[in-house]
């Protein structure tokens, strides 16, 4: 396992050592399309390691990978607004068609305490980020993908049409007056005192969270949404003054999401938007530039199906701790591909004999004895078999692999 960074060994002064690095530039009126057909993992538009970029009016559409990526959060105050970005992540995935990851200074740091260093994630993500006003859609990952310690974020007047808003990790980020058509909100591991807040948004769906929430970590506030083909998740705070209704979308075959008059998205703070200033302005550009297809209204057979399928899940046990295979979004959470499998630790007690062995609740254990384990029955069946010899077990600790040994 890769040797983390111990927070008694980083430099803790906030920002950049120099001015060494791109600054308050802007990427304006922009038709960007085809991108990723030799490597597949750039982005239409890449931010790293830069300070205040603004993108206004870009259409970027047909890429193998991110529309818009923002690498590593330092440093923060980039503007992205009436941007309209589809068919993205084409040949990849665990992505979005706005994506970003945080991975500053602060992230997995080895001793590290928010109570003692609460300055430490904004160390380098100095300014807030901001997605506003824009179109999004990605079939094959999320709308809006904010990953492994993306902080400071504001994102609002968002239309998103596919995939959904995802935070995973990360601080403060504020999540307002967006609508997610046909899916929802995506909490992914979420830490302790994140000051996260989501509300005034329009989702469609039940919350499809991974590890989220606890009483630990849920958040500064998750409510007054409105959810439309759903249920309220009220859980430690979580959606107390939330709703269950219709917004009442204008013309939604054409893409008019706005609701109309009376509407009960305007109950929980709801305000419309434009929804015909995305992307290119120039007329040339506009004459040639493609733009997304609406999706039919309603929550697709496959969401409903892997919600269903995780709330009927059987409860299986392995000497004393709870253990579930991988489906729908834990393989992002996790940090594996579908090919990976795996056999997630969802409960390990302090006390029992697989604490005792060294694993941690949240392991992930890809493979016994070399051999790749995708389903509870092979990984039990892998342990009866191998019960007489020791046992090394492949496992995923915080996207990173380690070993743990047994003996006999």
């Amino acid at each position: 396992m890769e040797k983390k960074s111990n927070i008694s060994k980083i430099d803790k002064t906030p920002g950049p050592k120099t001015e060494n690095y791109p600054a308050r530039s802007t990427v304006e009126d922009c038709l960007i399309h085809d991108v990723g057909t030799v490597e597949r993992q750039p982005a239409g538009i890449q931010i790293e390691m830069a300070m205040e970029i603004t993108i206004s009016d870009c259409s970027i559409y047909d890429c193998a990978r991110a529309g818009i990526n923002i690498g590593d959060g330092a440093f923060g105050g980039h503007i992205i607004e009436r941007c309209d970005v589809f068919n993205t992540v084409l040949e990849t995935h665990d992505h979005g068609s706005f994506n970003s990851w945080g991975r500053d200074r602060y992230w997995r740091l080895e001793g590290f305490d928010l109570e003692k260093y609460p300055e430490l994630p904004f160390a380098d993500a100095m300014k807030t980020t901001i997605i506003r006003n824009s179109r999004w859609r990605c079939d094959h990952g999320w709308d809006i993908d904010l990953d492994d310690g993306s902080t400071n974020y504001d994102i609002y007047n968002n239309l998103m049409l596919s995939g959904g808003l995802k935070l995973r990790e990360g601080y403060r980020r504020r999540a307002w007056n967006n609508i997610t058509v046909n899916n929802t909100f995506h909490p992914h591991v979420w830490y302790e005192n994140s000051q996260d807040e989501v509300y005034s948004n329009i989702f469609m769906f039940v919350y499809q969270g991974v590890k989220v929430p606890t009483a630990q970590n849920p958040g500064k506030r998750v409510d007054r949404n409105l959810l439309y083909d759903a249920e309220l998740t009220q859980v430690y705070g979580w959606d107390e003054n939330s709703i269950v209704a219709n917004p009442q979308f204008i013309d939604p075959a054409n893409g008019d999401f706005r609701v109309k008059e009376g509407s009960p998205a305007f109950d929980i703070g709801f305000e419309n938007f434009p929804m015909d200033q995305f992307g290119v302005k120039k007329p040339s550009l506009k004459a040639i530039a493609k733009t997304p297809v609406i999706p039919a209204l309603g929550v697709s057979e496959e969401l409903k199906r892997k919600n269903s399928t995780k709330r009927k899940a059987k409860v299986i046990t392995w000497e004393g701790a709870t253990i579930s295979r991988l489906s729908g979004q834990d393989f992002s959470a996790y940090g594996v591909s579908k090919d990976d499998g795996g056999i997630a630790l969802t409960k390990v007690p302090k006390d029992s004999e697989v604490a005792k062995m060294g694993f941690l609740e949240g392991d992930l254990i890809l493979e016994v004895n070399g051999q790749k384990v995708a389903r509870e029955g092979v990984f039990l069946n892998l342990l009866k078999t191998n019960e007489a010899s020791s046992i090394i077990f492949k496992v995923v600790r915080e996207q990173q692999e380690i070993e743990i040994k047994t003996k006999k």
